[in-house]
């Protein structure tokens, strides 16, 4: 008999050889129903596959959320390549895993496929489905997998069979006739897929990731556990198509892209202006926090870049030249070490600290080309960077403020779904295990003092220390990571950095690093898209078009201009000889806020009809210029300068 644990703490006793199916239909008919897989020992494992041992074991069903749809996901690039052997003789298959929102599969053929393709790809799909196929999970010997493979023409899986380790069993699953390399592991049976899928798009891909390999086919899918799921994730692409902020960067007249800078933006006037606003907005809040700000060198000696460590794990992404002294130079992939050399000129003394210094530090990375995406990705980009030195003892202090500060700014831009996720050490990393402790229990205390729930994010860390990641949840339910806190021992190690204590004697400081909104450019993307370019009023470019119906209100139209923009408000003229609905409609298009319509009646008056973007059911409203400015000023008041004109 063996002993299996619930997650409940109850134990149950089993025949030998017994499975979770066995288990789950001792304890009720529904359960066997619903489960889908199992935990044993916190390794997943089929239904169907037998015990080792006294185990414990969680049952997994669709109430798992996220661990079914993975499984679900990883079974359907199974029926997909199925398919598309079943359809395309010849095509040799790769690798499928499930992925964010869907799974994908690599193909070896000759001729592309095409989303011309996908009709009948999805028709077959659907037939394995209905066919309801279990999932067979077999262990071959390792020579005579690979025979196998060979025989077959699958050249690819014959590769990954040799590259296993000697000690992994090889491990295949069969859906019928048809059988793939694989872990596991799978749902019971192909029926248990359901046909909430969708195949979405095709791409290129190199094998095992590596332009010197061969070229393969990648046909991209989604998938998920009910039609409901899959119209809302097909919507939310809908609406993300609408609101990308490439297309709307260009409609707004903000910013451009082209090949001569690949991953570089061309800011036009409006954009600039939308990006000095952030700019604008994060310098008030960060003075009213206690930061000085300071700013370092792009190019520094690449000597620097050794000792932080940048150029070891970091180097292959960053840009370095040797110049004709021979000195080597890299431009700065991040601001921290240009930080302490500032910190380390001149002695420090403990009545400075904490000492909490921003810089909006201009930073360059070599993205692939493939990886590059608008503003979302960029080779080259601006960071709302602080390195706060502290005394160990304040470095809780330093943390709570600095959560308190991030998720007060996020509020002001419309971000009230905000999730923080602590990273561990990464693989690749610096320092002893020793200081790694240290650093990663101080910040993990900090966050639990906030009372805040939060996630893990395992490996995740910078390379010199562990963080905390906040994630923004946006209008259509996106989550994007912007800012971040980074506890360091390593660096103020690696630079000597110290400190005068009351003692009289040198100390070493804890360097906390921190972003706000991370990259200005990715969070300017994120607003474009969050707001589907319908920008809050203080931060629009062009927050007023004053537009004229005839020409005889040109010159009163440039009088309500200039007395709009002594206001500070950020305004200008349509005089064109066009009828008044055409501007109405091409401003609105421009995602301008207020169009101020005047005519020879206003101009008569002293007056301006106002007219307001995207607010249904407000009609137009005409009232005196001065009225028109007065509210107009309250409403372009940042939400920081507003709290204090209360």
């Amino acid at each position: 008999m063996i002993k299996i644990t619930l997650p409940d703490g109850s134990v149950r006793e089993l025949e030998d050889g017994a499975s979770p199916l066995d288990l789950a239909l001792g304890i009720s008919k529904s359960l066997a129903k619903a489960a889908l897989f199992a935990k044993v020992n916190g390794q997943d494992w089929d239904l169907k596959r037998p015990f080792e041992g006294d185990a414990d074991v969680a049952l997994i069903t669709k109430k798992d959320e996220d661990e079914a749809l993975e499984l679900v996901r990883h079974d359907t690039a199974h029926v997909l390549a199925q398919a598309v052997q079943d359809l395309f003789p010849g095509t040799q298959v790769t690798i499928g895993p499930a992925i964010e929102n869907g799974f994908y599969y690599d193909f070896a053929r000759e001729e592309p496929f095409s989303t011309d393709d996908f009709e009948a790809i999805e028709k077959r799909m659907r037939e394995i489905v209905d066919a309801n196929l279990p999932f067979e999970r077999e262990v071959w010997d390792r020579d005579e997998a690979i025979a196998k493979f060979k025989e077959l023409g699958e050249a690819f899986k014959a590769e990954l069979i040799e590259d296993l380790p000697a000690s992994e069993p090889i491990t295949i699953y069969r859906q019928g006739d048809w059988f793939d390399l694989c872990r596991g592991p799978h749902l019971p049976s192909t029926g248990k897929i359901g046909k909430a899928f969708k195949l979405m798009k095709v791409a290129g891909a190199y094998w095992r990731g590596d332009h010197r390999n061969a070229q393969l086919q990648r046909i991209y899918g989604t998938a998920w556990l009910d039609d409901k799921q899959l119209k809302a994730h097909l919507h939310r692409l809908e609406e993300a198509e609408k609101r990308d902020h490439r297309r709307l960067g260009k409609q707004m007249g903000l910013f451009h892209f082209q090949e001569e800078g690949p991953g570089s933006i061309f800011w036009h006037p409006n954009g600039w202006s939308l990006f000095q606003s952030l700019i604008s907005y994060m310098r008030r809040r960060q003075e009213n926090a206690g930061y000085v700000e300071i700013n370092t060198p792009d190019l520094l000696d690449y000597s620097l870049w050794e000792t932080s460590g940048h150029a070891e794990k970091f180097g292959e992404n960053m840009y370095s030249t040797v110049m004709p002294d021979e000195r080597k130079y890299a431009l700065k992939p991040m601001n921290c070490p240009g930080g302490v050399q500032v910190y380390n000129f001149g002695q420090r003394s403990y009545r400075e600290l904490p000492l909490r210094m921003a810089e909006f530090g201009k930073v360059h990375r070599y993205e692939p080309s493939g990886a590059l995406h608008g503003m979302m990705r960029v080779r080259h980009f601006t960071q709302d960077d602080a390195h706060i030195f502290c005394t160990p003892e304040q470095l809780q202090e330093e943390c709570l403020k600095v959560v308190d500060l991030i998720l007060d700014i996020y509020k002001d831009f419309g971000f009230d779904d905000v999730r923080i996720k602590f990273s561990d050490r990464p693989e690749a990393r610096i320092g002893e295990d020793e200081v790694w402790d240290k650093s990663e229990a101080a910040l993990k205390h900090a966050l639990e003092a906030t009372g805040l729930p939060y996630g893990y994010n395992p490996g995740e860390g910078a390379f010199y220390g562990p963080k905390l990641e906040f994630v923004l949840r946006d209008a259509i339910g996106r989550d994007w990571q912007c800012g971040t806190i980074q506890v360091d021992f390593n660096l103020p190690e690696r630079f000597d950095v110290t400190f005068t204590g009351e003692d009289g004697a040198d100390h070493r400081p804890v360097m906390l690093h921190r972003a706000l909104f991370g990259s200005l450019e990715r969070f300017t993307g994120i607003l474009i898209e969050h707001y589907a370019g319908k920008l809050p009023f203080w931060l629009a470019p062009r927050q007023i078009v004053v537009a004229t119906i005839t020409s005889d209100a040109d010159a009163y139209a440039e009088d309500v201009r200039q007395a709009m923009a002594a206001a500070g408000l950020r305004v200008e003229t349509d005089l064109r000889n066009e009828k008044i609905n055409y501007k109405v409609r091409e401003h609105s298009v421009g995602k301008v806020p207020v169009i101020a319509v005047v005519g020879r009646k206003e101009a008569e008056e002293g007056a301006v009809a106002l007219r307001f973007l995207g607010e249904e059911g407000r009609t137009q409203e005409v009232m005196s210029l001065d009225d028109a400015i007065a509210q107009l000023s309250d409403m372009a008041l940042a939400p920081d300068l507003k709290r204090k004109s209360v």
